[in-house]
């Protein structure tokens, strides 16, 4: 997925963008409004977080002149605008979602996927792209992995990790390769972090169809159960 990021705040969009980038989401950012437009354009993203209070030209002008564009791409609303009269005008202006700050990390890249999946499946069979395990499926595209059609609900970092296994599924993958993956660029978190992840997934996959194995010495193994 490609994601365009328009907000103007560094400290935030430094933020969101690295904990994106780690969930497997390509991020762009586009940090003035008068910019917005053609960002869009250049971007070609697969969904917009717009935040309202921008220079150059507010967030609500710009989703105003997206739409009036013809740009269809879905738009979630950021921004400390949280009265509900602000939520509306927003909607009303072709905003697909909005998400008031302060916000959990884990609920916006929820929600972002969640507009990826509803825009995906009204343009083209969302099967295509795909990868199945046991009764695990993996759309490379939206990035969700899904259980008899229902999206698993997972943590970023279980996330990550479960798509990486279902890629090797079958093959043995090593703790060192994983925690590269998982926690990229991060050298202030512990090398035991890997297993906390993988403890937490292997609880989530129960019932699930497939199994998370350690092998000593080896690392993780994705298995189909029988």
């Amino acid at each position: 997925m490609r994601l365009l990021l328009i907000e103007d705040d560094v400290s935030l969009h430094t933020t969101l963008q690295r904990s994106l980038i780690r969930s497997g989401i390509r991020v762009d950012v586009c940090a003035d409004g008068s910019h917005a437009l053609q960002a869009l354009a250049e971007a070609q993203p697969d969904v917009v977080v717009l935040d309202l209070t921008l220079p150059g030209l507010d967030g609500l002008d710009v989703l105003v002149q997206a739409r009036a564009a013809k740009f269809n791409t879905p738009v979630l609303i950021l921004t400390a605008r949280s009265a509900v009269g602000d939520r509306i005008v927003g909607l009303n202006a072709g905003a697909d979602d909005y998400l008031a700050k302060p916000f959990d990390l884990d609920e916006l890249e929820a929600r972002v996927r969640a507009l990826h999946r509803r825009h995906s499946s009204a343009t083209r069979d969302n099967w295509d792209d795909s990868l199945q395990w046991g009764q695990l499926r993996y759309d490379r595209d939206s990035g969700a992995i899904y259980h008899q059609h229902q999206v698993l609900d997972l943590a970023p970092r279980e996330l990550s990790l479960l798509r990486i296994l279902m890629e090797k599924a079958g093959h043995a993958v090593s703790k060192e390769r994983l925690f590269e993956l998982v926690f990229p660029n991060e050298s202030q978190v512990h090398f035991e972090a890997i297993e906390v992840v993988a403890y937490r997934l292997r609880k989530k996959l129960a019932n699930k169809g497939v199994q998370l194995v350690t092998l000593r010495g080896l690392g993780y193994l994705l298995k189909a159960s029988t």
